[in-house]
């Protein structure tokens, strides 16, 4: 076996085209509107609004730099996956000998077992630069913060301000989201090294949770109960 066979090419095309489907949904003004993240934006901008209003904003920096914090642990646990992926790829027969005595598990070339460590490690990789740059954007909004003008400014420029600070911060959650959805991939990415179709069922599997906490989860209905920012 020097290729991939036709279920393995079926089982990565699935994976990789779940994926951009569902961003393309999540990307669409009606469907996005409708989900979890733009639930939590408009509460942003509800914060926003809130904090333009008072002189003291130490509070709302201090969540803010606790929210970035996160950003920081899993782009540290990317790069740390990273890391240990590319040392399986310099011994990975012995890792394919030791994974292969377990049954159920379908015996592959060497070939085929890089291709699915790199396609893990490229997961992760992209997860790294998503969490690295939401982080970097939490700064940007922590200056946001800072540069808020004072009430006594009137509430029409601190509310345009508190908005493109919202804005802001969501961009941030954006990135930081597409990052925690890219560890759901290398969960189901994982199966492949048991047997295509186990890839394929995972994968599902995987989308099935997104798309229930992204539109239909408990989390979405409370949060969305307020709509209409004050």
């Amino acid at each position: 076996m020097g290729a991939m066979t036709e279920f393995d090419i079926a089982a990565l095309a699935y994976f990789l085209g779940v994926i951009l489907i569902y961003r393309l949904v999540l990307a669409r003004s009606g469907a996005g509107e409708r989900s979890l993240v733009a639930a939590v934006q408009v509460q942003r901008v509800v914060w926003m609004q809130n904090m333009a209003r008072r002189e003291n904003r130490m509070i709302d920096a201090v969540l803010l730099g606790s929210l970035s914090q996160g950003n920081a642990f899993f782009a540290s646990t990317s790069a740390i996956a990273v890391g240990g992926l590319a040392a399986s790829v310099g011994s990975g027969e012995k890792v394919q000998s030791m994974l292969e005595r377990l049954p159920y598990v379908a015996p592959s070339s060497s070939v085929v077992w890089e291709v699915k460590l790199l396609l893990i490690m490229g997961v992760f990789i992209y997860a790294f630069f998503k969490f690295a740059w939401g982080f970097r954007l939490s700064h940007y909004a922590a200056i946001m913060i800072g540069a808020t003008p004072l009430p006594s400014e009137g509430v029409t420029v601190c509310d345009d301000h508190a908005r493109r600070t919202a804005r802001l911060i969501g961009i941030a959650a954006e990135h930081t989201n597409s990052g925690l959805r890219s560890f759901y991939h290398a969960i189901a990415a994982i199966a492949w090294f048991f047997h295509p179709l186990l890839f394929i069922a995972a994968t599902t599997w995987v989308m099935l949770i997104l798309i229930r906490r992204d539109f239909f989860s408990r989390a979405r209905a409370t949060i969305s109960q307020r709509t209409t920012p004050v």
